[in-house]
């Protein structure tokens, strides 16, 4: 079962808009080059929780006092391009039961319409996690939420551009996520200061789709970040990221961050 909480102060597309192009195309010629990367990727060392985290959205500073921050997002595409306009960063823990996840998303007009599980959330502004616990294997695992906690979660097979498919039937069983508010949703009459967010993703979510062991002291697994937000008034949304692709293209694994597990 999943759990979700909001505390305030139908399947659209298979293709995220930040993939080069639709999968079906993709399985009948090679794909294209890649620009090359916007440096190294970056590495995050994540350490137990001394106390599991209460998953409610507030970033509790006794919870959360053992987790460094990320550093702050920059766009997709590396230091090069434009620095974003809100202020977007992340921390993790974790224990023999969980991976935790929390983010603070700076927000002057916080905004969210998608209530639907599984629905096509960065048609929203959103968070989301891009995980592939086993580096070697073609597999990853991806999970989108707004700020009304309204999520997507699914699996890839492979990299669209090497012709994988979205599972959007995935489920991470035993999901946690919770989203507080610091302003008012739908709003624009006044400035809000962002949303935080909570995330809990137990050990044995991934496994209908593959055997991933708990991690122990040691153990490295690839993740990335991607903040999707739209400006009124403007088609073309803006992506940042937290160790950028060199590519306006999230699913591309191998330039992805490192998270490696620590005491």
């Amino acid at each position: 079962m999943r759990s979700t909480n909001l505390l305030c102060c139908g399947f659209l597309a298979l293709l995220s808009p930040i993939a080069f192009t639709h999968p079906s195309s993709a399985q009948h010629k090679a794909p294209a080059p890649l620009p090359p990367p916007a440096g190294k990727p970056k590495t995050y060392q994540v350490h137990r929780a001394a106390a599991p985290p209460v998953i409610d959205g507030t970033l509790n500073a006794d919870e959360w006092k053992h987790a460094q921050w990320t550093d702050d997002f920059v766009d997709i595409e590396g230091p090069s391009k434009p620095r974003p306009r809100f202020r977007t960063r992340a921390k993790m823990l974790w224990d023999d039961s969980y991976l935790y996840i929390a983010a603070e998303l700076q927000e002057p007009d916080i905004k969210a319409a998608i209530t639907r599980h599984d629905a096509v959330i960065f048609h929203d502004n959103d968070f989301e996690v891009f995980l592939k616990p086993l580096p070697d294997q073609d597999g990853y695992f991806e999970f989108e939420m707004n700020a009304l906690n309204a999520g997507w979660d699914l699996y890839l097979n492979k990299p669209y551009r090497f012709g994988g498919r979205a599972d959007n039937s995935f489920e991470l069983d035993g999901l946690k996520t919770a989203v507080a508010l610091q302003g008012t949703l739908n709003n624009s009459a006044d400035t809000d200061h962002g949303w935080t967010l909570e995330i809990a993703i137990p050990w044995t979510a991934f496994a209908s789709r593959q055997s991933v062991p708990q991690p122990q002291v040691g153990t490295t697994w690839r993740i990335n970040f991607s903040r999707v937000e739209w400006m009124p008034g403007n088609p073309k949304e803006d992506n940042w990221v937290w160790s950028p692709q060199g590519v306006v293209n999230m699913h591309v694994p191998e330039r992805w961050g490192y998270l490696v597990f620590k005491k």
